[in-house]
């Protein structure tokens, strides 16, 4: 289930929610729970689907420098594997079921959206996680996606800052998903991955994740938004740390704590926002 960056699926119900109080003052903490748990299964299964679909492609061999994959190393079976990460996906659709009798039509069909994206990407005819196509399925559905779904459920509107926000949300789980692939491009290239850090090339993708990391500031301390949301930038220095380790640090298991650390700079970012904007 990948739990060192599980919160990638908290960050953005904390933004979310934060924002349906700022702009419309509405306020429901059992649905803002439902929609975090709801938010983490759909993303455990997705990890349990990935860990299963790169093993029986063969995407998992001995180069990969990731942290260990129990179908591959055979500490769980594909059946095995395969029925949690349903049981996951179940799990959500019943949570899902009380959320969309809240929120409606729009909130069943990102939820039907967000389950048949987590399984095709490692699963069906051309797995998104094998094309450059990645990062923009996080931000789509890690980012915009759960942001709006999180403002419509609490306040039953839409609001174009809250797809901005979205987005900036979003980019740092995108940066999850690219020091993924960078720390990853020989043994992906082997295994015929075409991801965005491999079509990027390793100074491309540098530069990639440093836009990930640093451009939500550029859009969250935007004029128009809550003065609030400048307590972001205690997080500015964490953000150029990590930019800098990403240059730094050698391809290899070294850049596993680097990827866990992207993922809880996202979270710091979004409790950030979210003191500022209901606090100051």
């Amino acid at each position: 289930m990948r739990p060192r960056t599980l919160t990638i699926a908290v960050a953005p119900v904390l933004a979310g929610g934060a924002w349906a109080w700022v702009e419309f003052q509405a306020w429901r903490p059992l649905v803002l729970l439902a929609a975090v748990v709801a938010a983490l299964l759909i993303q455990a299964g997705t990890n349990l689907w990935n860990d299963l679909g790169d093993c029986l492609r063969g995407g998992d061999q001995p180069l990969r420098q990731g942290p260990p994959r129990v179908t591959a190393l055979g500490w769980a079976s594909p059946k095995q594997v395969r029925s949690a990460a349903m049981a996951c996906f179940a799990l959500a659709a019943v949570i899902g079921l009380y959320l969309g009798w809240v929120g409606g039509w729009p909130i069943i069909a990102l939820g039907v959206a967000s389950m048949v994206a987590g399984w095709a990407y490692s699963g069906g005819p051309r797995p998104i996680a094998y094309t450059a196509l990645g990062e923009i399925f996080v931000v789509a559905f890690f980012g915009i996606g759960a942001v709006a779904g999180i403002v419509w459920l609490q306040a039953e509107t839409w609001s174009w800052r809250a797809m901005l926000i979205g987005v900036a949300v979003g980019l740092p789980a995108a940066g999850v998903l690219m020091a993924n692939n960078y720390r990853d491009m020989e043994h992906d290239r082997m295994v015929g991955r075409r991801t965005l850090a491999i079509r990027l090339g390793g100074g491309g993708a540098m530069a990639a994740y440093a836009a990930f990391v640093l451009a939500p500031f550029a859009l969250l301390l935007a004029p128009f938004m809550p003065v609030g949301g400048w307590l972001a930038l205690a997080a500015a220095p964490w953000a150029v740390r990590l930019v800098l380790a990403f240059a730094t640090t050698p391809r290899g298991p070294a850049f596993n704590a680097l990827l866990a650390g992207t993922a809880r700079y996202q979270l710091a970012l979004a409790a950030l926002l979210a003191l500022g904007w209901m606090f100051l």
